[in-house]
């Protein structure tokens, strides 16, 4: 009998007929002789309105009593979940993460899991119930309520299974696992057999949205074979795990995308040190993150600094960046908000030289100009203006034919 943790998001329970289809899910799994431990979120929309509710009250929401009105939304599912399942004959059990003790720390909307004390759930299994367990939220250790901030319920469930050394971690959402780029870009894009957590973590910083990097981080870690399932559907997903030598034969995985990136150039400025710091170490101190980053020297004796960060920064960026750039006399500084962050990813890209110039002989075969470059051993970013966005992505999907099955799948 194999254990098996199961997450459910909130589309996969926006209505009391898909809770339904959830737990003949469940129940079908458990006839195949599995262990099921389910964890779900809160119904779609049920946060977005409960956050309504508390800005009627207040601007300023104090972080401890948002997460107790927010871990409400996880608990009218569970409880919803476990009737529909003892309705159908299998005994079930739900339980918030207090009950649970998901133990976090006191960082209130965005808290971190610190330990988890699994004695009731292995009760609860060893008795023959299904245990309905509460996504997104915790407890600190004075035993106030918390919440794990966005991509919340996929960390829990990976972080019970880890505690409760499941077989699988099995993350349903609205697609049928992770495809070679967005479907709706390229219509004859693939579904992966598998991708391995590296490849994952690379494609979901960016701009995959099928799975939250926290938990594919935490399944890293611990080594819990992770699978994309759709909810609505049936099929075998996606697996998620390390690296095999079967795979070194697949030179790029997939291409991610990011529409929401805005670059900024100082140009100018007197190339000495400290200059970098001088520019990004405001911008830092303003929580701005900064992504990819371009420098280059000039002949004169000064440098062009250039760098990217999220299209909801720009503005603050830009006002930042004045008026240090004034401060160090630079010549010029300018900023554009219509950009985008292409990105082909593959664990092959490591045995397998002329990946970065086959990607640039694409992109310049359709007119394509490059802004800036950055790679690492397994990805290679570019910035593009942003009206060739889909143009690019299909024609580096085509370049690299990944419609194509890879060896082995």
């Amino acid at each position: 009998m194999s254990l098996i943790v199961q997450k459910y998001g909130g589309t996969s329970v926006g209505s009391v007929e898909r809770i339904q289809n959830v737990a003949d899910r469940v129940i079908a799994a458990r006839r195949q002789g599995h262990e099921l431990v389910v964890v779900v979120s809160a119904m779609s929309g049920e946060t977005d309105r409960l956050l309504g509710l508390a800005r009627g009250i207040r601007a300023n929401i104090d972080g401890r009593e948002l997460d107790v009105l927010l871990s409400t939304g996880e608990q009218v599912t569970i409880a919803l979940l476990a009737m529909a399942l003892e309705a159908k004959g299998c005994p079930a059990r739900s339980y918030t993460g207090a009950q649970v003790q998901i133990l976090t720390d006191s960082a209130h909307n965005k808290a971190r899991i610190r330990d988890i004390d699994g004695a009731r759930v292995r009760r609860d299994l060893a008795d023959g119930k299904v245990v309905v367990v509460a996504g997104f939220q915790g407890v600190d250790e004075m035993g106030n309520i918390t919440t794990l901030g966005r991509g919340g319920s996929d960390t829990t469930a990976v972080a019970l299974a880890t505690a409760l050394k499941a077989d699988e971690c099995q993350i349903f959402t609205d697609v049928d696992g992770v495809y070679t780029t967005d479907p709706r870009v390229v219509p004859k894009a693939r579904r992966l057999d598998r991708i391995t957590f590296e490849e994952m973590l690379e494609m979901a910083s960016l701009g995959s949205k099928v799975l939250q990097i926290r938990a594919v981080e935490f399944a890293g870690k611990y080594n819990v074979p992770l699978r994309v399932l759709s909810s609505f559907q049936e099929g075998e997903g996606t697996l998620i795990t390390f690296e095999e030598e079967s795979m070194e034969q697949a030179l790029i995985s997939g291409i991610a995308f990011n529409q929401n990136e805005a670059q900024l150039t100082v140009a100018g400025v007197p190339d000495q040190p400290g200059v970098a710091y001088r520019l990004l170490g405001a911008v830092a101190d303003a929580n701005i993150e900064v992504d990819m980053i371009v420098q280059n020297v000039g002949a004169d004796g000064t440098t062009d600094f250039t760098f990217t960060v999220h299209r909801n920064d720009f503005e603050k960026a830009l006002g930042i960046v004045h008026s240090r750039a004034e401060a160090l006399g630079a010549r010029q500084v300018t900023g554009d908000d219509k950009i985008v962050k292409i990105s082909i990813v593959g664990v092959g890209m490591r045995s397998h030289a002329g990946i970065a110039s086959k990607m640039f002989e694409a992109l310049a075969a359709e007119g394509i100009n490059i802004r800036m470059i950055s790679t690492s051993e397994i990805k290679i970013s570019v910035v593009v203006d942003e009206k060739y966005l889909e143009l690019g992505v299909r024609a580096l999907h085509d370049a690299f034919e990944l419609e194509q099955p890879r060896s082995g799948q």
